[in-house]
């Protein structure tokens, strides 16, 4: 499975962006989908998941009210709509994938999200 993310950009505080994730290749075998992000000089942090067949969805509490994870299963692809963004979330997001609760498996490349005070 390849993943391809896009969408992120420089926006001001209280701006929206969207990213999108597009996964490739042996999708059938996908359980769950999820948004990961990383600041400078942080760790790796959860963002948000949702799963597959169902849709359904969990956040991170320094997102939940703000960000709407999504997906389309005719197109492969998930959505991160992030709304209220606030300085703190500037970060490189990034997509992952996985084939059961347990794991990610598969990662996407990062996209850039600044957000000026």
């Amino acid at each position: 499975v390849q993943l391809q993310a896009s969408g992120g950009g420089l926006v001001q505080a209280g701006g929206s962006l969207s990213l999108s994730c597009a996964a490739s290749g042996r999708t059938f075998s996908l359980y769950r989908m999820a948004w990961f992000r990383q600041a400078p000089g942080k760790e790796r942090e959860f963002v948000a998941r949702i799963v597959w067949s169902s849709a359904v969805a969990y956040y991170a509490d320094s997102v939940k009210g703000r960000f709407t994870i999504s997906r389309d299963n005719a197109k492969n692809t998930v959505y991160l709509q992030m709304n209220g963004l606030k300085p703190e979330d500037t970060a490189v997001y990034v997509c992952a994938a996985g084939t059961t609760y347990a794991s990610y498996r598969y990662w996407g490349q990062g996209t850039l999200v600044t957000v000026s005070s």
